[in-house]
């Protein structure tokens, strides 16, 4: 199949992965032929240091890397150029003006990916995957189901709200409402605290289109760079032929400015994102795609000893400044893990995909920011204020890709303790103010009652002796899942908090 008929199949190629993207993001439930963790699998950056940070060997991941990395010695950066959903975002949103600023002001620039991919793989070799937030497709799956996913659903809600004012359209509203949500639409409003945080870091990557164009792809992609060292080996690359005149065309239509004039007009496989926007400026004669088994010539801007060596550097530096915060800022006393995550080696396995954050029916389970140190940087935590752990659910532990949260059954995650619950009795309605409430008992889902309810006679405030119902917490029976946090009617904090017990183990 000729070039030109290749590059028409591009754009086709990059809306199905992208809407596949998306459909893995939001479908309603986690069960089907394809695996939420899909993109993950072939994602090399996630899955060989995932694997390095954790010791241990997890098959979807190796065989989906070892893929993409075969993958890029075949055909280059493919990957960037055709499937990555990060890739396709900025292809979509590119301003006009970019493409008349192609060159690079120094080709230096490119060595940061290098430097940022040598901090990720030496503190994953270090046990840490902090870094592991910039991989792009974590960075887009962010972004789709903490804040284009609950946007969405708050403008349906909206909508629905607003017609149902209307009264002949209040038939339809109900009717979309009993057959979209639950099924399609999640059955209560996804919240997340850091959804303006995590789109402001996304818009910042599409700005920077401004400047140059793919500029993430160009100069900060870690994943991009990884791909691009096997790249420099790859089989199907382009190549100029001798008739070339030197036009200049091919090079004003490269969005990756790779295209060197210095150099005959050789691109670089190693940066090559295969796009094929090359072809229809110049013919056959002049250039053409074909095998060559030779590795690429090393650009000065492609990693030397020099560079790895104070990459080596910075990362042992930054690992360790990670990991000498002080416990209180990894261990504090509300910071509530999923069931049975809280484990010595749960950060080294954790690579920050936030796959638990979207399958949670709740929105408990959020991404942390300082609560838990630089060292836990968007790992999941229990908000219960947000969002309870369901007695009746465990789809964090049957989803996460690593097993950074184990896959319990259901039987045995009932019983794992998240935390336990602790009344403030200066705010508990019953025992500040002397009025029944029971709440917090009503909504404990333990079979045998972890909080029950101790009668005692006061005077109330007309003077008259009256019997109230105080909520006790029996300690042997709380799980810690939240709900009496959750669902406490007080505004503000509520009366009892779900604490950590000093002896349920570390944070991570």
């Amino acid at each position: 199949m000729r070039a030109t008929r290749v590059r028409r199949l591009r754009p086709l190629v990059q809306l199905a992965t992208f809407l596949l993207f998306l459909w893995l993001a939001f479908r309603p439930t986690q069960a089907g032929i394809l695996p939420a963790d899909l993109f993950f699998w072939a994602d090399p950056l996630a899955g060989l240091f995932g694997m390095l940070a954790a010791r241990t060997l997890l098959v979807p991941f190796l065989f989906g890397s070892l893929a993409a990395l075969a993958g890029a010695l075949l055909l280059g950066r493919a990957w960037c150029g055709w499937l990555c959903p990060l890739g396709t975002l900025l292809d979509w949103t590119r301003p006009p003006g970019s493409r008349a600023r192609r060159e690079d002001p120094t080709p230096n620039l490119r060595r940061i990916k290098y430097v940022l991919l040598t901090l990720i793989a030496l503190s994953a070799l270090l046990g840490s995957l902090t870094f592991l937030v910039l991989d792009p497709i974590s960075l887009v799956y962010r972004t789709a189901t903490m804040v284009a996913w609950p946007a969405f659903n708050a403008l349906v809600f909206g909508a629905e709200s607003s017609a149902y004012t209307v009264p002949f359209l209040r038939g339809l509203v109900d009717a979309l409402e009993g057959n979209l949500r639950g099924s399609f639409l999640p059955a209560s409003l996804p919240l997340y605290e850091q959804s303006v945080l995590i789109l402001l870091i996304l818009a910042s990557v599409v700005a920077l289109n401004s400047i140059r164009e793919r500029f993430w792809c160009r100069y900060l992609c870690p994943l991009g760079a990884l791909l691009g060292l096997v790249s420099k080996w790859a089989l199907v690359r382009r190549i100029v032929g001798e008739s070339c005149t030197e036009c200049m065309r091919c090079s004003k239509a490269c969005p990756m400015g790779t295209i060197d004039s210095a150099r005959h007009f050789e691109s670089d496989p190693g940066e090559c994102t295969m796009c094929l926007e090359c072809v229809p400026e110049c013919s056959r004669l002049g250039q053409h795609f074909a095998a060559r088994i030779q590795p690429a010539v090393w650009r000065p801007y492609d990693p030397s000893r020099r560079q790895f060596i104070a990459s080596a550097g910075a990362a042992l530096v930054l690992v360790g400044v990670l990991n000498s915060e002080p416990a209180s800022a990894r261990e504090g006393e509300y910071l509530l893990r999923p069931p049975g995550a809280r484990t010595p080696g749960f950060l080294a396995r954790c690579i920050r995909c936030g796959i638990c954050l979207r399958v949670c029916p709740t929105s408990g389970l959020q991404p942390s920011l300082a609560e838990v140190g630089w060292a836990g940087l968007w790992t999941p935590v229990l908000v219960p204020r947000l969002g309870y752990c369901d007695f009746s659910c465990n789809v964090c532990g049957q989803n996460c890709p690593t097993g950074a949260i184990p896959r319990l059954p259901l039987e045995e995650k009932r019983l794992t303790v998240i935390g336990q619950a602790y009344i403030d009795r200066n705010r508990c309605i019953p025992w500040a103010d002397g009025t029944n409430c029971i709440v917090c008992e009503e909504m404990c889902p333990v079979p045998d009652k972890a909080i029950v309810l101790d009668e005692a006679d006061e005077i109330g405030s007309d003077g008259e002796m009256v019997r109230v119902k105080r909520p006790r917490v029996v300690r042997e029976r709380c799980i810690g899942c939240g709900i009496c946090e959750n669902r406490c009617p007080l505004n503000g904090s509520a009366a009892i908090r779900v604490y950590v017990p000093t002896d349920l183990g570390t944070a991570g």
